[in-house]
């Protein structure tokens, strides 16, 4: 495993412990609204603190983007590296104790993405891809299916829960979905949603992202994601 890797691991399963202690009593949450349906609590703010505690102490000189804390310079105004960091994707999920919520990091090199790591710490999986050298779940190399026909997919989606006013938009593409595939799951939290996608479990994901994990899968990511109209 490339030792920046290694670190972006490192950083993901401390996250995770930090999550899985308040996990076990969440009448301790606090909880604050940033926008309509889009909450944040300690819980995000402490995870995001640790993973920016490891990556500092491994490269002080990279710059940082995280969820909670914004931009954040390294100690060289040229580095080369980015870190992006959301600490909790899935925050609705966990307030409520609903299991699908998980830790996602990125380091971009130059602007494109090199390495990523998604961690769900309530079942201990740990997705890992790296620019060139494939995508793993723990220590097995996972891939995309081989389902090409939309009507034979399992897709994945999101809703538009910050921007109700393109919910009609919205389902009347879940309606073209719904009767051309075999179903639809929306879970809530779209990293785990496109690591699912990597690692076979779901055959598409309805928006277009998906990036490194995908991209590592000896299978082109296109066909097998169906994209929001602008």
């Amino acid at each position: 495993m490339h030792p920046m890797l290694n670190i972006a691991v490192k950083a993901a399963r401390r996250a995770g412990s930090i999550i899985n202690r308040a996990s076990l009593d969440r009448t301790k949450l606090e909880v604050r609204a940033k926008h309509a349906n889009d909450f944040v609590t300690q819980v995000d703010k402490a995870a995001e603190a640790a993973i920016i505690g490891v990556i500092r102490q491994a490269f002080p000189d990279h710059a940082i983007l995280g969820e909670e804390s914004g931009a954040l310079p390294g100690s060289s105004a040229r580095t080369e590296y980015r870190w992006v960091i959301d600490p909790l994707d899935g925050t609705t999920n966990f307030i409520h104790g609903f299991p699908q919520y998980c830790v996602s990091i990125a380091l971009q090199h130059r602007g494109a993405t090199a390495h990523g790591v998604i961690y769900d710490p309530s079942k201990n999986e740990l997705f890992t891809a790296s620019k060139g050298r494939g995508a793993f779940l723990d220590d097995r190399r996972i891939r995309v299916t081989k389902c090409a026909n939309l009507k034979e997919a399992l897709v994945g989606t999101g809703f538009p829960f910050k921007e109700l006013s393109r919910l009609d938009l919205y389902m009347r593409q879940l309606n073209t979905i719904m009767t051309s595939s075999s179903g639809v799951r929306r879970a809530g939290a779209a990293a785990l949603d496109l690591a699912y996608v990597a690692a076979g479990r779901m055959d598409a994901q309805q928006i277009a992202a998906a990036e490194r994990l995908a991209r590592e899968l000896d299978a082109a990511i296109g066909p097998r994601q169906v994209s929001h109209a602008p």
